[in-house]
């Protein structure tokens, strides 16, 4: 039971422990100190939903009827290159920051832009849903065990990152550090937008 767990702990770990849009919108309002409660609240229900709907059967759906997925490739990687181009021109302009200082964020904004860079990401489905839900049902009677050690590994990660990264606060209080956050996000998008529409 324990072993089963802990399995689910490092399997979910190693599934969102990774530089993608998600994380790097909960890093840099993190940083910002920006609505990050909401921000991490809806990474935290959606990992929940996906992979429950995983281990009920959504997996088998999405595997039978794999139309859906390009569907949202496409949505994902158009969503990507705007998301991309935005930071790119925060980029071009940086400004510093001091320590708890944010732009005026809404939460109605930060809950929608993690929303579309959560679920419009095909790799969210195959990851949370097609594959955590097999490998959950794999255990079989101990299923929800691996289950419970999902949501321990998300909720570790999402609330580390998001109330972490103001330990990076003084850093960035530079121009230059913005410059070269928002530069490497406006990059990491345009490849992955790029390689959503095109794959």
């Amino acid at each position: 039971m324990f072993n089963v767990l802990l399995t689910g702990v490092l399997t979910g770990l190693a599934l969102i422990v990774a530089i993608g849009a998600q994380n790097a919108f909960l890093l840099r309002q993190g940083i910002k100190g920006e609505q990050v409660l909401p921000i991490v609240l809806v990474c935290l229900a959606s990992d929940i939903v996906a992979i429950t709907a995983g281990v009920v059967g959504l997996g088998h759906v999405v595997d039978r009827w794999p139309g859906v997925l390009p569907v949202a490739q496409v949505l994902g990687g158009v969503y990507l290159l705007a998301f991309g181009v935005h930071a790119a021109l925060r980029a071009w302009r940086p400004q510093g920051m001091e320590a708890g200082e944010g732009t005026g964020m809404t939460t109605r904004t930060a809950v929608l832009t993690t929303l579309a860079l959560t679920w419009l990401n095909p790799h969210f489905y195959l990851d949370a849903t097609l594959m955590l839900g097999t490998v959950a049902n794999s255990f079989e009677a101990d299923r929800w065990w691996f289950v419970a050690g999902t949501f321990i590994a998300s909720t570790v990660w999402f609330f580390g990152l998001g109330f972490g990264a103001r330990l990076l606060r003084p850093l960035f209080a530079r121009p230059t550090s913005w410059r070269v956050l928002d530069g490497t996000v406006a990059a990491f998008m345009g490849v992955l937008g790029y390689t959503l529409l095109t794959h």
